[in-house]
């Protein structure tokens, strides 16, 4: 398979009709190599425009909503950001060539052990990965500008809020567990604001202040 035209058609047709507009953004999809971060009984989907299986009950969201969520985040090359939810490393992959820092967190060490080789072996060299209860946020390493959850919560995670600074932007797919509102969340003078950007539907954030086991 001709994984480059794939990729193209990927952001021509599924990603610019849509709205994804930013050049930044739009550059990195075009460069980031998705079908790396799919095993291979499942790489034929890589450019599809659906979520595909990586194993363990988990999977790589639809090129559209990774984008989308970049988008709304507003990532700037000084960025400090925080992902739960590490999954493939597609999206911290993403980020990571946006951004200054990336640290991300992974609940499966099977998942995160292989998207920490992956990332290493592709020359990301900004991104660390832990495994832990993403829940928590990572707070030897506050305060983060931007954070995105990968993951459906029932609600916004307390210790990430606290742990965005003023004037930051947290994302996440916010709701019951098969149905969700993708969230842009804004921290201004200790105030959440919250925006609704579009139904969608996620596995569920497992942790402490997520969905419990």
């Amino acid at each position: 398979m001709d994984f480059a035209i794939l990729r193209k058609r990927m952001v021509q047709e599924q990603l610019m009709p849509r709205g994804i507009k930013d050049p930044r953004v739009l550059e990195v999809f075009s460069k980031v190599e998705r079908h790396k971060f799919i095993p291979d009984d499942f790489r034929s989907s890589s450019y599809a425009d659906y979520p595909v299986s990586i194993g363990e009950g988990q999977t790589i969201s639809q090129p559209f909503i990774v984008a989308l969520m970049t988008q709304s985040l507003g990532v700037n090359p000084e960025d400090k950001i925080l992902e739960i939810g590490t999954g493939s490393g597609y999206q911290a992959a993403i980020l990571a060539e946006l951004a200054k820092e990336v640290y991300t967190i992974e609940r499966v060490e099977s998942l995160a052990k292989r998207s920490e080789a992956l990332l290493k072996d592709l020359g990301y060299h900004n991104i660390s990965i832990r495994v832990d209860d993403g829940t928590l946020g990572w707070k030897e390493k506050e305060p983060f500008s931007k954070i995105i959850i990968t993951a459906a919560s029932p609600r916004i995670p307390l210790p990430l809020t606290e742990q965005l600074v003023e004037g930051g932007k947290l994302i996440l797919p916010l709701g019951e567990a098969f149905s969700q509102v993708l969230t842009l969340v804004e921290k201004k003078a200790g105030r959440l604001y919250q925006q609704q950007i579009c139904g969608c539907v996620f596995v569920p954030l497992v942790g402490k202040y997520g969905w419990k086991n």
